[in-house]
């Protein structure tokens, strides 16, 4: 085979993947939500490189100030990546610098006004 002919099967083949499997899912360390504080928070969340990111399937009830952040065994304040931006579907968080996230195995949802667990994944 001719390298061009090889990179053309190659490119081909990338563009024909389905666009969700090169962006989210199975790429990282997934976990499923479960809520807290009497909060319905369910769906999966992923983190990936420098990225939290909260897959298509998340749900979350609602509450005044809902805020993305990792926990080890328990929430840890000063990961919070900021608020939540929606309460359906995904969406994607960076982590801040200094962070390492191999040291957490949490994605909290946390309600920063009254100091609350709204939800939590556990890591795998």
């Amino acid at each position: 085979m001719y390298r061009r002919s090889f990179m053309l099967s190659v490119a081909t083949g990338v563009a024909a993947l389905p666009a969700g499997s090169l962006l989210a899912g199975g790429h990282g360390r997934l976990g499923s939500f479960t809520g807290a504080s009497n909060h319905v928070t369910t769906g999966t969340a992923e983190i990936a490189g420098n990225q939290v990111n909260l897959l298509a399937d998340f749900t979350f009830d609602g509450a005044p100030d809902p805020k993305v952040a990792l926990g080890r065994n328990g929430y840890d304040p000063s990961t919070l990546m900021g608020p939540l931006t929606s309460d359906t579907g995904a969406s994607s968080y960076t982590i801040p610098a200094g962070i390492n996230p191999s040291q957490y195995n949490e994605v909290w949802i946390w309600c920063e006004r009254f100091n609350v667990p709204l939800g939590v994944a556990k890591l795998k």
